[in-house]
């Protein structure tokens, strides 16, 4: 049954430029980085930016912080264009380039041969297994690497819906979204609004040993489901039970997951929804604890953040 949204806006921001990519460095910092090759570190409790990095020669497109010891601020690797960024935040410029990177890392070259056939859109780390990653791209496959090997361990293409007026496709199959639970369970969201969830993977709570084989893409452990008309464009697990996500348009979704008594799949059920009218389109989703951070850009061309926190039942 659908309810009131549990979460309620409590700080909107705006950037020079349309928000590409977000990242929490711990709970109390907040990076954002934009299509103009900028980036911000955002204080929560102030809101003030606490440090910038300009003139990046691309759009950011992802932002991985890392910790460090004995330093409270995290590292940021920073993804854009053909390059990857390493960059100190506890310096004490407030203002960084490119020059003042740690590390710089060349991807992707012309040159290189053994590449994807489409564009990767994502790429999500496997819990608990720090060598295998899951890929997913514009088109329906999902990819599941071993890092160090190189090699392919699984691939699942999601089944279709064909959904055509008078012979032309409405809306493509793509997937360009995804997000995994700290147990395994695989989401991916795709253009034309639906849902695919991957069981096969996930570590079950009676279970104290590692499979020695992950398997969330297997087909008997998958459920899909339509739940929007529009394209799903990020997500994120707020728990192992419960899914956010968002349409390109700032339509905001609350998925529960609906455990059967049995040994079955779960369902999905939608518990909330609420559009964002601060938004034109959305570009980045990021959850931490009790916070779910959105970006993207406003009707006038602006970058805009809009920042929920969790809100207190008093009834």
């Amino acid at each position: 049954m659908e309810g009131a949204n549990p979460w309620g806006c409590s700080k909107v921001l705006q950037t020079p430029a349309h928000i590409s990519a977000l990242a929490f460095g711990h709970v109390g910092h907040l990076f954002a980085g934009c299509d103009d090759g900028t980036l911000r570190l955002y204080d929560l409790s102030t809101y003030r930016v606490l440090k910038a990095i300009r003139n990046l020669p691309a759009e950011v497109s992802s932002i991985v912080c890392q910790k460090r010891a004995g330093v409270d601020s995290r590292d940021a690797w920073i993804a854009c264009g053909q390059k990857i960024y390493l960059f100190q935040m506890d310096t004490s410029k407030m203002i960084m380039t490119p020059e003042d990177a740690t590390l710089t890392i060349q991807i992707c070259d012309d040159g290189t041969e053994d590449v994807l056939n489409e564009i990767c859109a994502n790429v999500k780390f496997i819990p608990d297994r720090p060598r295998e990653v899951v890929s997913s791209g514009y088109d329906e496959t999902l990819l599941h690497f071993d890092c160090f090997q190189g090699s392919v361990l699984s691939r699942r293409k999601i089944p279709t819906v064909d959904v055509t007026v008078g012979g032309i496709t409405l809306s493509p199959p793509f997937i360009i979204s995804s997000a995994i639970s700290p147990s395994g369970v695989l989401a991916a969201g795709t253009a034309d609004g639906r849902i695919w969830l991957g069981f096969g993977g996930e570590k079950r709570m009676h279970t104290k040993k590692r499979s020695k084989k992950w398997d969330g893409l297997s087909e008997e452990g998958e459920v899909a489901q339509k739940i929007t008309d529009g394209p799903i464009v990020a997500m994120a697990f707020i728990d192992n039970d419960t899914l956010v996500l968002s349409t390109l348009l700032g339509v905001v979704k609350g998925i529960r997951l609906i455990r059967p008594a049995n040994d079955g799949l779960p369902g999905i059920e939608q518990v909330w929804e609420h559009e964002i009218g601060e938004m034109e389109k959305v570009n980045a989703l990021v959850v931490l604890v009790a916070r779910i951070v959105i970006g993207g850009f406003s009707k006038d061309g602006k970058g805009v953040i809009t920042i929920w926190d969790r809100q207190v039942d008093t009834k």
